[in-house]
């Protein structure tokens, strides 16, 4: 096994969809025996599919309007079409932070991939070649996500459209969610510049929002974060100076990340708090 350093292996910027989106929930029990397979699928997929993701972009067939058009669909099965095309194209925003921010550190980065109630990916060789660049590439997603769902709120305003107000609070749900500070999240590889003790700080919250909120998503995250919190842990104390130049920072560089990282937390809750819809749903 490979020790966890950018350079050293191609990366895949994952971005899981909100584990528990607030529109139409009450339709979930009947798909469930649809839903399951494809989420097994999809684990598997995540646990053997690093060369399957490879080739993704090189099959002309999987393009990434491709992918989001099969998204597009399965996310229909529960929300329907309406919000299941504006939740991809919040997802797509998202990652084409990554995609921008990967490009400006010269780092050669595919268009986004999306798989069914698992997100999206961006495929690169590296986050880059320190610490501090990484949390560039993983902060540039929620960045430019959370632009993209406050851009929805005067939409919502001036339509007095439902719709585009729970669009808005799931993009900002997606990105807070994202920002928990463990890997293979954002706000964990922010955490590679400002504090790699914080992954075990966001492994048990994964832990606890396993135990208060059941989600197969939920479980498969936190299995990711298992194996790559010790990986990379133990790359790090094994590594040498390779791995102690990787992750020293610059205190200016260390303050510009913490205040960007705290930033998107508050404009985040802040805007789900505007957004919240209440929502009956029938017992």
């Amino acid at each position: 096994m490979h020790g966890w350093l950018p350079a050293e292996e191609p990366r895949a910027t994952v971005t899981p969809p909100a584990p528990t989106p607030p529109a139409r929930r009450e339709q979930r029990t009947g798909l469930r025996r649809l839903i399951t397979p494809l989420l097994v699928l999809g684990a598997l997929l995540l646990k053997f599919g690093k060369a399957a993701l490879l080739l993704l972009p090189k099959a002309k067939v999987l393009t990434t309007s491709a992918t989001m058009l099969v998204s597009i669909a399965a996310y229909s099965l529960i929300w329907g079409w309406k919000f299941a095309l504006g939740f991809v194209v919040l997802l797509l925003v998202h990652e084409m932070g990554h995609v921008i921010q990967l490009r400006r550190e010269g780092i050669e980065a595919s268009a986004p991939m999306f798989i069914p109630f698992l997100g999206a990916a961006v495929m690169a060789k590296s986050l880059g070649d320190n610490a501090t660049a990484e949390a560039r590439v993983g902060l540039a997603g929620p960045i430019l996500g959370t632009l993209g769902a406050l851009a929805l709120i005067p939409v919502a305003i001036a339509t007095d459209n439902d719709l585009w107000q729970a669009l808005a609070f799931t993009g900002l749900f997606l990105n807070l969610f994202n920002l928990l500070p463990v890997v293979p999240l954002d706000g964990g590889r922010a955490m590679a510049a400002l504090s790699p003790w914080m992954w075990f700080v966001g492994l048990f919250a994964m832990v606890v929002l396993t135990f208060a909120f059941p989600n197969p998503i939920i479980i498969l995250i936190l299995l990711l974060a298992v194996y790559e919190t010790y990986k990379r842990w133990k790359a790090r104390r094994g590594g040498g100076e390779e791995a102690a130049a990787y992750y020293k920072v610059k205190p200016s560089h260390r303050a510009i990340i913490a205040a960007v990282y705290l930033g998107l937390i508050a404009v985040c809750v802040v805007g789900m708090n505007l957004t919240h819809l209440e929502r009956s749903i029938p017992s």
